[in-house]
């Protein structure tokens, strides 16, 4: 019981203290720190639908990196949930030889962006390329103030003219 009680109080402590001092980006990913923090929000999807969720951005790797977990569920065009559609996806952020790059896995799908348009405290837009076989991805997080991002996802399908919107909407920090 006392090991219980100070493995929680070690918890606690550390937990107040990472809190009060939080961490240091490596200084490529400084521009991006305005994504840090918990999120909930939701959107439309391009069916017709929306969504919604929760997100958690935090700094990994002694500031190296920054991880994205989410979890989402899908409503019908009737605003009732979609059976089995929810799902958790995970996204680790990180510079490479001067550009940002991120992996994003869903349990089903893995995209692989290997370059960002960075607007410091402001904007990052992640970019996939298509190939004649995969579509092209963008993501985009945009500061609306402190406390709002407004994000947008979209694919360019091999051989379409131009992107189309799957899920776009703003999220606010929970905390």
């Amino acid at each position: 019981m006392r090991l219980f009680l100070a493995a929680a109080l070690m918890l606690a402590c550390t937990t107040a203290r990472a809190q009060q001092n939080p961490p240091t980006l490596a200084p490529a990913l400084a521009p991006l720190g305005f994504l840090l923090g918990d999120w909930s929000g939701g959107g439309n999807t391009a069916d017709g639908g929306t969504a919604r969720g929760t997100s958690t951005i935090q700094a990994v790797a002694g500031g190296g990196g920054l991880l994205r977990r989410d979890h989402t569920d899908l409503m019908g065009k009737d605003g009732r949930p979609v059976p089995g559609a929810g799902f958790d996806q995970i996204m680790l952020i990180y510079p490479q030889d001067g550009t940002m790059h991120a992996n994003y896995l869903d349990g089903q799908h893995t995209i692989h962006y290997t370059g960002a348009q960075v607007t410091a405290g402001e904007s990052v837009t992640f970019l996939a390329d298509a190939t004649p076989a995969t579509p092209g991805f963008r993501l985009g997080y945009t500061k609306v103030d402190a406390g709002t991002l407004h994000v947008k996802f979209e694919m360019l399908p091999p051989g379409a003219p131009g992107y189309m919107i799957v899920a776009e909407g703003d999220v606010k920090r929970r905390k």
